[in-house]
């Protein structure tokens, strides 16, 4: 029955109302059964009566006598009237049998609740007899021989009587009504509490079953936080799955084009329309092109899922950043001029890193190729590096058309394309190097963006962390 969160938040708070209400209760039957104000009164009776009998005086006689002083006294006032020697000797009790009296030490003391000395009412004073008899008492001092105790049982009210009080009505109607607003602000409470949960519960179900939709945090603040990061997990999930639907889409379409080459040229060797030497080998060149394309896509493919899986061990060793961009700049010396573009090093004296030598290539090899492949003729593509900040900064940049905002915050997606028209018409990749070159300077502690507006070229800087020992 109570097995959803607000049916258990409502019994909780019902469990604690009701466990205050009844300790509130208990300790109002407790009050009303002791009953203060017949209390009171017995104290006011006690100290009048003790007060009286000491102006009286006592009969200066024996011991039988002072025993019938007394006996007439508790007759007289209906109380327990003892006369007791300085030195703690009884030498009268009315009621002896009823239970033992007070010590000496009691009897003298002046702390709280113990009768004064001498004159006046005195404080009144209560002890417990052997039997468990609660007594109140106020003792008078008379000469210099006896003290005077008179004596009466704390007053209390039966039980049954304790709810006929003139309180205890107003009182349990109170409790009444205390305890069903308590019951209504459980549970609104609950409801507060439970009722975003739910909406959290049922957009979870709409999410496993395909249908993406976002929260309103409402509630509590850390069931709003939940709601919040619901909604950054259903963000991102739907861009997963909208990642992987892309993902399918375009390696069908880049794997589509070369195999529908190689069919085609493959079929015309086949049915003799490639004839001749130069037909038959512009075929056969055609497919091993088209296959090689093919063979590139698959190698990219796995490596970057080797990244992303982080299966890829690399191999760190000291590398001087400065020689590895200069080798990459070597490197690309022959297509910068077949381009016609300018391709300048101006790297400073910076630390060496630690990395993996072959890797750091593979990025900084993408960014070149990258780089000359949208740079007009005339234009300059320039290596940089420098240290900033405790860290090593390696850039890349062009005097190339740009890239537009919305691009540029797309270009490290897999298998985007920035627009032909930046190109110059030459050519173009499976949108897979930049994916690869982050991945794998982010696994280097690294990070890599680009710094582009249009018309001003373009800059992808690396930022790489310095060896320790630098």
């Amino acid at each position: 029955m109570f097995t959803s969160l607000r049916a258990r938040l409502w019994l909780s708070y019902l469990l604690v109302s009701g466990l205050v209400l009844a300790v509130i209760t208990a300790a109002l039957l407790l009050y009303l059964v002791r009953n203060p104000r017949l209390a009171r009164e017995a104290e006011t009776n006690l100290a009048t009566a003790a007060n009286t009998l000491q102006r009286q005086g006592i009969p200066q006689g024996d011991r039988q006598e002072l025993a019938s002083y007394a006996q007439n006294a508790d007759a007289l006032l209906d109380m327990r009237v003892a006369l007791i020697t300085v030195q703690g000797e009884v030498m009268a009790d009315s009621r002896a049998d009823e239970g033992e009296l007070p010590t000496l030490d009691h009897l003298l003391s002046r702390g709280p609740g113990a009768g004064g000395q001498g004159q006046g009412t005195g404080r009144i004073a209560e002890y417990t007899d052997a039997n468990g008899q609660e007594w109140l008492f106020a003792r008078r001092v008379l000469s210099s021989r006896f003290i005077l105790l008179v004596a009466t049982p704390r007053p209390t009210a039966p039980v049954l009587a304790v709810f006929t009080d003139e309180l205890f009505q107003p009182i349990m109607q109170a409790a009444l009504l205390a305890l069903g607003l308590s019951l209504l602000l459980a549970f609104m409470i609950a409801r507060w509490i439970a009722a975003p949960l739910q909406g959290i519960t049922d957009a979870s179900r709409s999410l496993g079953e395909g249908r993406m939709s976002q929260i309103e945090p409402r509630g509590p603040r850390e069931v709003q936080d939940l709601a919040q990061a619901f909604n950054q997990m259903s963000s991102q999930v739907h861009a997963s799955r909208q990642s992987q639907r892309d993902f399918v889409a375009n390696v069908s379409h880049e794997l589509k084009t070369p195999i529908t080459s190689i069919q085609g040229f493959a079929q015309a060797i086949l049915d003799g329309t490639a004839k001749g030497g130069e037909s038959l080998s512009q075929a056969a060149q055609v497919i091993y092109n088209e296959a090689g394309r093919m063979h590139r896509l698959v190698l990219d493919l796995l490596d970057l899922a080797r990244l992303d899986a982080g299966n890829v061990q690399l191999e760190y060793r000291a590398i001087d950043m400065g020689q590895l961009l200069y080798e990459v700049g070597e490197r690309f010396v022959p297509q910068a001029k077949e381009a016609e573009v300018t391709l300048t090093n101006q790297v400073e004296e910076v630390p060496s890193i630690s990395g993996d030598y072959d890797r750091l290539v593979q990025v900084f090899s993408n960014l070149v190729e990258n780089a000359l492949k949208f740079t007009p003729a005339g234009g300059e593509v320039r290596l940089s590096a420098r240290r900033a900040n405790g860290a090593l900064l390696a850039t890349v940049s062009d005097t190339g058309p740009g890239i537009h905002p919305e691009e540029a915050a797309r270009i490290f997606e897999r298998f985007y394309q920035v627009d032909k028209s930046r190109s110059g018409g030459r050519g173009r990749g499976a949108g897979l190097g930049l994916p690869i070159a982050q991945q794998i300077v982010q696994a280097h502690g690294g990070e890599i963006r680009v710094e582009s507006q249009p018309g001003r070229g373009s800059a992808f800087v690396v930022r790489l962390p310095l060896s320790p020992s630098t």
